[in-house]
């Protein structure tokens, strides 16, 4: 039986891709190449703004995946436990990053110059340390992102169609079990 993903699964899948992959490749282009400072400054108002709107979303994505987890006393296979693991330490790292991105904010946080957030923290030297982690959550992201692409690719090229159930085409001519 082929597991085709919920048109909402989709969804959130593709909008957290598309807004992880933009703002670590635009946020370590900013970080290790000289650029004007209005062009950081604009990388920076952005990212700032369309990752505080992907907060709910992703708080959203990540309650859908450790709702549907495989109850206790089920069977997986290594295999299964392995990418299960994955997955959640993937969840665990966009928190880590998301959480510290908001942490680091040296003054308010503006949506788009539409809504304005208070500065979360005062002391410089807190606001440093969730800098560091920040950074160092991105490279660890970046490296889970780079796993995770291989591993699309892995079962791809091994015949298991893992991109199509992740898309919005329906499998044509096969029983499939809807996930949320």
């Amino acid at each position: 039986m082929s597991i085709h993903y919920s048109r909402r699964r989709v969804l959130l899948h593709w909008l957290s891709a598309v807004i992880i992959l933009w703002a670590l490749a635009s946020g370590f282009y900013v970080a290790f190449n000289p650029v004007p400072a209005s062009t950081e400054q604009w990388v920076g108002s952005l990212n700032v703004s369309l990752t505080t709107l992907f907060i709910p979303f992703f708080v959203w994505r990540a309650w859908l995946f450790f709702y549907e987890l495989e109850p206790r006393g089920t069977a997986l296979s290594g295999s299964k436990r392995l990418a299960s693991a994955v997955h959640a330490l993937i969840y665990l790292v966009i928190g880590v990053v998301l959480v510290t991105g908001v942490l680091m904010m040296k003054s308010a946080i503006s949506v788009f110059g539409l809504v304005r957030f208070p500065q979360p923290l005062a002391d410089p030297t807190l606001i440093e340390l969730a800098n560091s982690v920040h950074t160092l959550s991105c490279v660890v992201l970046s490296m889970l992102v780079a796993l995770h692409l291989c591993a699309v690719l892995w079962h791809e090229f091994s015949g298991r169609r893992v991109v199509r159930r992740m898309s919005f085409a329906k499998p044509a001519g096969t029983l499939e079990r809807v996930q949320r």
